[in-house]
């Protein structure tokens, strides 16, 4: 039998980079204030119908890209180097509120979904109403061409969180979620186990 061929070096490369990125142990996230989860997404419940649903997600694309981007700037040392435009923007104006962001793919059924921190609901809704931020014209977009007609859904769901009244934890994970949005903090510091840091933090 032939052995498996080896990967590219480019390959090698981000699989090392990517392990590189890994923090062993365990660590959780440290914010001292209230703060707003925002989940958004889009189910592609007709595949076939590639006119439907594939300019949506072209539409969602930048506003994806805008927050993710700063999401990975926060989190990257590198990042100032690669900031674009609207990356500038937001690092120039903190008021607009946003923290970082995760974002996710599924194959079956086709689907993107963003999860992103905000430091208010003021923020967030600011951000999704003006006309110069890319919400509201992906938004538009989606109703210009999809409407209500079933072939693609798209939802959102919006959780205000009161100090105190959160916990999570990292086990051998790169800086993610709300520790990347907020502060990366060895899980003693808070305690070991859920309800201690749930305690701890109000």
């Amino acid at each position: 039998m032939n052995p498996l061929p080896s990967p590219p070096d480019s390959a090698q490369s981000s699989a090392q980079t990517a392990h590189s990125l890994v923090k062993p142990g365990r660590y959780t996230a440290q914010i001292d204030t209230e703060f707003v989860v925002f989940l958004i997404g889009m189910r592609v419940n007709q595949p076939w119908a590639f006119g439907k649903w594939l300019p949506v997600a072209q539409a969602m694309g930048p506003m994806i890209k805008t927050l993710t981007d700063f999401s990975q700037y926060l989190k990257s040392a590198i990042g100032a180097q690669a900031m674009g435009p609207m990356i500038k923007t937001l690092t120039e104006h903190p008021e607009k509120g946003f923290l970082g962001a995760e974002s996710f793919f599924r194959l079956f059924p086709l689907g993107i979904m963003m999860m992103s921190y905000w430091r208010s609901f003021e923020d967030l809704e600011r951000f999704a109403r003006s006309p110069s931020e890319p919400h509201l014209p992906a938004w538009q977009a989606f109703n210009k061409a999809v409407g209500s007609d079933g072939s693609v859904g798209i939802w959102h769901e919006t959780y205000l969180i009161q100090p105190g009244q959160y916990e999570a934890i990292y086990g051998s994970m790169p800086v993610f979620g709300l520790a990347a949005a907020t502060e990366h903090v060895p899980v003693g510091r808070r305690g070991e186990r859920a309800r201690e840091r749930v305690k701890s933090a109000g």
